[in-house]
């Protein structure tokens, strides 16, 4: 099974930001889930999600 999460870690690395910004990155990602009805886990943000924000890539589920 392929990852279902990007970590805070991940996002720093993957954006070259700060930890500190890269929470703040995967807190917006969530609420914006949340708003659209999904559960989310606090810390972490769905790698299909996060590369259809910062990527472009179109995420059919």
């Amino acid at each position: 099974m392929s990852k279902m999460y990007v970590t805070a870690d991940e996002v720093a690395e993957l954006l070259g930001v700060s930890h500190g910004y890269a929470y703040k990155v995967i807190r917006k990602l969530n609420e914006e889930l949340k708003k659209k009805g999904y559960t989310v886990v606090s810390g972490k943000v769905s790698v299909k999600y996060f590369e259809e924000k910062f990527y472009g890539i179109s995420v059919t589920a």
